[in-house]
């Protein structure tokens, strides 16, 4: 199967939401289209999984051990939440919808674009343009907040994504310092790989530095997280899940590619020193602003920085860290899904996303608050669900690796996070609920709680047990990420 079909079938679909007409029969079944290319993306994706080996299409579009792993992710992740579409579009029928419908699909496009680009400049224009299509689904609600929250994303991305490109111009630049006849400068990331130790090292480390900036941005780290507590908390909880596991997740695969190159290159240690530092430092403030935190979806926004933190520090860490880190990339993104449209539910059916104004979820939404309960267990890494085994993993590999100071602050500041988080939650789920939330007409459904069951048995079964087959996926990614060819 052709590799760009990964690509070509979301953006068909989005397409096809274009040209439905805007009539209320186009209204009604345009939100179809989008699980249509969820559940289409991830059978292609299963497909491909079950290839015996990777799939070359061509030089720019490579399927290699780590974007297969990744592709799983973001699909299973998309699928499953893109059934929420038509029963949330449809609960908001007084809004057009069409905008929503394009962009969704085309995003998938365009993370799938992500992950399978081999090309230093194919990867910089896939990212930015998951911007251009993201800003739109922020500004979803039209309110003065959203239309803010989506200019500071597209402002702070972009500055973000210049800073990427100026690191790929310093990448390329450090290639033409080798001094062979027969090399010929080369943007593909396995060429880069290939000569990695032939570059010259002053300009990869001011590469390096600044890509983990540009892309970091992208991904939410702290300090660069300012876009985030805006876009979460202005857009709906479909697009926060998406964004929090999903476009974030394709951001820190560009990071983990460059991260290769530094490895070939014999350098990691200079990148471990930024990536351990920038993680650490990203978990640690989100911690502090996760405390009294009065609004449940800018809660949500901190604790995915805190989670981008764990990432690149597992990353940084090497070894079993990054096994810990490529797992917890899977487990994040579905908990963060549950999180969101449980979130969603919520506020629609109070009208209010104020932690001081939501009282009684499980008396007015006892689906949702149930699960929303389970999500803050699952997101602070309790048992038995599947990022407690990821973030367990990655304190041992800091033990092993005898990083003793650094294991104790990042156990301490999971604490605070935990406490901060649970707090937050509980006084939402507990209590008598408002006389205003009576009022408002949403209540939990099949359609609308669908997703949430799914997310929660699939992080459920995987804190239990790994499969196999998705254990030697992380062990192939791994080897692939640290150049053990």
């Amino acid at each position: 199967m052709p590799l760009y079909l990964l690509i070509l079938v979301p953006l068909v679909a989005a397409l096809a939401a274009f040209l439905i007409p805007r009539s209320l029969w186009g209204r009604w079944w345009r939100p179809f289209l989008v699980p249509i290319s969820g559940i289409s993306h991830l059978a292609m994706v299963a497909y491909l999984l079950h290839t015996a080996t990777p799939l070359n299409s061509d030089t720019w579009l490579v399927l290699d051990p780590l974007n297969r792993l990744m592709l799983l992710v973001i699909s299973l992740l998309f699928a499953i939440c893109s059934l929420y579409v038509p029963p949330y579009l449809h609960l908001r029928n007084d809004e057009r919808n069409r905008i929503f419908c394009i962009c969704l699909p085309a995003l998938l496009g365009l993370m799938s674009l992500i992950l399978l680009s081999h090309h230093l400049g194919l990867l910089w224009v896939a990212v930015e343009a998951t911007s251009l299509v993201t800003a739109p689904l922020i500004y979803f609600n039209r309110s003065p907040l959203s239309i803010e929250a989506a200019w500071k994303y597209l402002l702070v991305c972009s500055v973000g994504i210049a800073l990427a490109l100026l690191g790929s111009f310093f990448l390329a630049y450090s290639s033409l310092q080798i001094r062979e006849e027969v090399f010929t400068s080369t943007l593909l990331f396995d060429d880069l790989i290939r000569v990695a130790p032939k570059l010259s090292k002053a300009w990869l480390h001011v590469a390096f530095a600044t890509l983990l900036v540009g892309y970091g941005t992208k991904m939410g780290l702290a300090p660069l997280h300012a876009w985030k507590p805006d876009a979460y908390g202005e857009a709906p909880g479909i697009v926060g899940a998406l964004l929090a596991g999903g476009v974030t997740s394709c951001a820190f695969v560009a990071i983990i590619r460059f991260t290769s190159i530094m490895h070939a290159a014999g350098e990691f240690a200079y990148a471990s020193k930024l990536l351990i530092g920038l993680g650490i430092f990203s978990v640690v403030l989100a911690a502090i602003f996760l405390i009294r935190q009065r609004d449940i979806k800018r809660l949500l926004a901190y604790s995915s920085v805190e989670h981008m933190g764990i990432l690149v520090l597992g990353l940084g860490i090497g070894g079993l860290g990054c096994f810990a880190s490529l797992f917890h990339v899977l487990n994040n993104s579905l908990a963060k899904g549950i999180l969101f449209i449980a979130a969603a539910n919520i506020h629609r059916a109070y009208g209010s996303k104020s932690i001081d104004l939501v009282r009684g979820a499980f008396r007015r939404t006892p689906w949702s608050g149930a699960f929303l309960l389970l999500g803050m267990f699952a997101v602070t890494g309790s048992p038995p669900f599947s990022p407690f085994v990821s973030m367990f993993t990655l304190v041992q590999a800091m033990f092993a690796d005898g990083r003793t100071i650094l294991t104790t602050v990042f156990i301490l500041v999971l604490l605070i996070a935990f406490l901060g988080i649970s707090m937050s939650f509980l006084s939402i789920l507990q209590g008598e609920p408002p006389e205003d939330a009576a009022k408002t007409p949403y209540h939990d459904s099949l359609g609308t709680v669908l997703p949430l069951v799914l997310l929660t048995i699939t992080i459920t079964f995987l804190g239990v047990y790994l499969p196999p087959e998705l254990e030697s996926m992380l062990n192939a990614a791994v080897a692939y990420v640290e150049v053990v060819r």
